[in-house]
């Protein structure tokens, strides 16, 4: 059934009619399918909110505790949803708290929209109450910005923030909107935008490009596969899988590539990076050919670039023509879409297997299992470990829910031990590594995905940085799991001081609240865990109990995630954590 708002839409591009730039600023979002919005009003977008009362029918507000949380909840919900994010904020501190989020989104190429109140037309550059420039701010760290000082402009400028955001490699638009223009009337017509002169988001496929490629992958004898989110954010899981399964090719995968394809697929090594499993890291150095598919060679992926496959040929899949050559110089390249590309070039491609080179990545994933997995999943002593608490996890939901995570030594945890089984299963802070990332990003979630299992886990030290969006989870009675793994330290901090500084542990003790007590404030159940005897059931209680639940867990207080990349290392000089590392 159409929403009033849709029919009135469609009754005003039959017709001229007046509107204030407020409203055509709504109506602008629900042409472009806008359903949720997170947000925080102030004065300078005042005239939006007020208009918000006559399109409650259309559009749901979420009065986040922040603006921080309103743009991460953005992001959230673009991450698990596949649709462009939206949030609104007002002039000055109101706009600037959405600057590492946008910061965020733009590392991680999230399509969101923010709308910005700003000062009158007449007082931009008076240094009036609550301006600030957002759009020079924000400027190196969005794919567009603009600033609206007219209502006729609402309208073009919103189509085409949604088309920039959402097309070609995705990423984060402000449009920043002065009062006088929400307050004056023009006449609204929508047209939504699939064309901007001189901005080409897809080229087009090249044939002397899918050749190259297809020829490399035809004669390599160890090739190693690198899947990073572009897979994702292209839809294109599928399209993968059909060419690690014609190829044989072992794949690894980035922090953000995770859950392109299930973990347990057989021709799955890994994660690569500083953190990831040991065999595609050692054996990217041992390749012949390394063939990028939507990820962008930084440098978390390959340590030192110096030591980085240089025996190895290197092909790239990339939509992006910036990322190639950027980091890493290639022999071939494949510019496009890679839902295209893939399968443009896996149509080339020989039936092949290469069963004896995935059989030495099993033979180092063996010794990691000894080394580091085991003990992690499966700790002596009291202490709970935080890898054992992913292992809990994974036997209670087998995969099926989505899992956010803060950043920190329990995100390294999570990306190497909970079990991806469903694309979009994974929402994380990656080129950034925003801690406070994890709750609001949660809150989104759960917006763009209602019939699923949204898991929250964040570290003592994050979770602290915006948990005062309980406020908002509470009140929109969103069912949130939260586990909250509690080492009384800012950990990943802690373990380098302990490795490369001595055991100097400068600032990174950190206290906490008591955060069942603190949810209980905000209505929201919870419990405290201390031993292991304790900890399934505790899982289970959470998953089973309905609407949201906090769960703290008391983990080991110097645990460390291996293995470990140092930095500046190569990517095959790899700790285990039994060696002692030189300073």
């Amino acid at each position: 059934m159409e929403t009033l708002a849709m029919e009135k839409l469609k009754e005003l591009n039959q017709k001229t009619t007046r509107v204030s730039g407020s409203e055509a600023l709504l109506l602008s979002l629900i042409a472009e399918q806008v359903t949720t919005i997170f947000g925080y009003p102030g004065g300078a977008i005042m005239p939006v909110y007020d208009k918000l009362m006559d399109f409650k029918d259309s559009l749901k507000h979420i009065l986040t505790r922040h603006e921080q949380g309103a743009v991460h909840a953005a992001q959230g919900f673009a991450r698990v949803s596949g649709r462009t994010g939206v949030c609104f904020a007002t002039s000055g501190p109101g706009a600037t708290n959405l600057i590492t989020g946008i910061a965020d989104a733009y590392m991680d190429s999230t399509p969101i929209v923010c709308i910005t109140g700003q000062v009158g037309s007449h007082l931009i550059g008076s240094d009036a109450f609550q301006e600030t420039d957002v759009v020079g701010i924000s400027m190196p760290i969005t794919k567009w910005n603009y600033q609206v000082t007219r209502a006729e402009e609402i309208p073009e400028a919103i189509a085409k923030a949604f088309y920039i955001a959402k097309s070609g490699r995705p990423g984060p638009v402000l449009i920043d909107i002065t009062k006088d223009a929400m307050l004056q009337e023009m006449d609204f017509v929508y047209k939504p935008c699939n064309y901007i002169r001189s901005y080409i988001p897809v080229p087009l496929m090249k044939e002397e490009q899918l050749n190259r490629a297809a020829e490399l992958i035809n004669e390599a004898k160890k090739p190693l596969a690198l899947i990073g989110q572009g897979v994702i954010l292209a839809g294109a899981e599928k399209e993968v899988l059909a060419f690690l399964e014609k190829t044989g090719v072992p794949a690894a995968f980035t922090l953000l590539g995770l859950s392109a394809i299930p973990n347990d697929h057989p021709q799955h090594m890994g994660m690569l990076g500083m953190h990831g499993h040991a065999a595609p890291n050692i054996k990217t150095n041992d390749c012949d050919l390394l063939i990028g598919i939507g990820m962008r060679f930084d440098d978390r992926v390959t340590g030192k670039v110096s030591k980085y496959a240089k025996q190895a040929k290197i092909i790239h899949f990339e939509l992006d023509k910036a990322e190639i050559n950027k980091i890493v110089k290639v022999d071939a390249y494949v510019n496009g879409n890679v839902k295209e590309t893939l399968p443009a070039v896996t149509a080339k491609l020989i039936k092949n297997s290469h069963k004896e080179w995935i059989d030495e990545f099993k033979i180092i994933r063996e010794d990691e299992e000894k080394r580091v997995i085991k003990k992690e999943l499966y700790p002596e002593g009291n202490k709970i470990s935080m890898g054992e608490v992913f292992r809990v996890i994974n036997e209670a939901v087998n995969g099926e829910a989505v899992l956010v995570t803060d950043v920190g030594q329990h995100q390294m945890m999570a990306s190497r031990y909970f079990n991806f089984k469903n694309t979009r299963s994974w929402i994380t802070s990656g080129g950034l590594g925003t801690m406070g990332f994890g709750l609001p990003a949660a809150m989104g979630a759960q917006f763009g995905a209602p019939e699923k299992t949204i898991i929250s886990v964040s570290g003592d030290g994050g979770f602290q940085m915006t948990m005062q969006e309980l406020g908002t989870i509470a009140y929109n009675r969103l069912p949130i799991k939260m586990i909250i793994l509690n080492n009384n330290f800012l950990g990943m901090v802690r373990q380098w001081q302990e490795l490369f500084f001595d055991e100097r542990y400068s600032s990174t003790p950190i206290s906490s609240p008591d955060f069942p007590v603190l949810a209980s404030a905000y209505g929201i159940p919870g419990e405290m865990v201390k031993g292991r005897n304790d900890l399934k059931a505790a899982i289970q209680r959470m998953i089973q109990t309905p609407g949201a639940y906090l769960l703290e867990i008391k983990v080991v207080n110097k645990g460390n995630v291996f293995p470990m990349i140092p930095q500046g290392a190569a990517v095959n000089e790899v700790l285990f954590g039994d060696e002692k590392p030189s300073k």
